[in-house]
């Protein structure tokens, strides 16, 4: 399986279980979508929460707390550093 793609399933597993609005796991798959994006795009923990609080924003119109983002942003920049080092080395 390609590496990114299997970095994008477990960052996907992570999101399906995080309910943020009390809606139903799983209910998010825009954000879920756009959150995988961010992971791609930053290392930096507190870039990815302003992202993450932002996404929910848009979508839901109100502001989720950075005490609750901050847990969920850092689990999804572990697996993704974790993934990296899984990356085969090419010339």
């Amino acid at each position: 399986m390609n590496p990114i793609a299997k970095t994008n399933l477990q960052l996907a597993d992570i999101l399906m279980g995080w309910d943020p609005f009390r809606i139903g796991a799983g209910q998010y798959d825009t954000e879920m979508a756009d959150i995988i994006q961010a992971v791609h795009e930053t290392d930096n923990l507190e870039t990815l929460v302003r992202k993450i609080r932002a996404i929910f924003e848009l979508s839901f119109e109100k502001l989720l707390p950075r005490e609750e983002i901050e847990p969920i942003a850092s689990a999804l920049l572990a697996v993704k550093e974790n993934s990296s080092c899984d990356l085969p080395f090419q010339r």
